[in-house]
């Protein structure tokens, strides 16, 4: 049974190289495109750079981040059916705090704000 598991396994990596290498092969006969700038399917109207927003860039960063902290709580969360220990119960409010404190520290910032006044 080992032997036929250990074939298989040689036989699909050997096919996957190979189609790997054909693949590899075709993409490169066709540079021409991937030398071009990428513009989103339409052509240039100018070669200058527009600016980009900060204030953008910087609500974008701050999603990222409580996007992330949000996402760690879902494992905290599935875990409340069952019997909570009190240091990770302390963690969690302590998470949660920092949370909250981060969040009303960017609204009094104004970083939360689209457009400044």
């Amino acid at each position: 049974m080992l032997f036929l598991h250990v074939n298989f396994v040689v036989i699909l990596s050997l096919i996957l190289v190979m189609i790997y290498l054909l693949t590899n092969y075709i993409s490169t006969i066709d540079s021409s495109e991937k030398l071009t700038s990428f513009e989103c399917g339409f052509d240039p109207l100018s070669k200058m750079r527009s600016p980009f927003s900060t204030r953008f860039f910087l609500l974008v960063v701050l999603f990222l981040i409580f996007d992330v902290e949000i996402a760690l709580l879902f494992p905290i969360l599935s875990m409340l059916s069952s019997n909570l220990s009190l240091f990770m119960m302390i963690s969690l409010f302590m998470f949660l705090l920092i949370l909250i404190f981060g969040m009303f520290h960017e609204w009094n910032e104004g970083a939360l704000d689209w457009f400044s006044n």
